[in-house]
């Protein structure tokens, strides 16, 4: 089953990732990371193909993704 990990705190909520996402399943969080940003998150991990296209489009490199 495939996992994409957000790293929340470095994460300043560009919505590249949301944008790429061919599930739709990327949404930002409600909480405020540290830098004062609403981070991504995923809404339904059990969704996530695991394609990587969020971690590609991702500028910070703030997203991996398990295989």
């Amino acid at each position: 089953m495939a996992k994409a990990v957000f790293q929340e705190e470095l994460c300043k909520g560009c919505e590249l990732c949301r944008n790429a996402c061919p599930q739709g399943i990327i949404r930002l969080s409600e909480k405020i990371n540290s830098l004062g940003y609403h981070p991504a998150q995923l809404t339904d991990q059990g969704k996530c193909t695991g394609c990587a296209s969020c971690a590609l489009m991702c500028p910070d490199i703030v997203i991996t993704v398990e295989r």
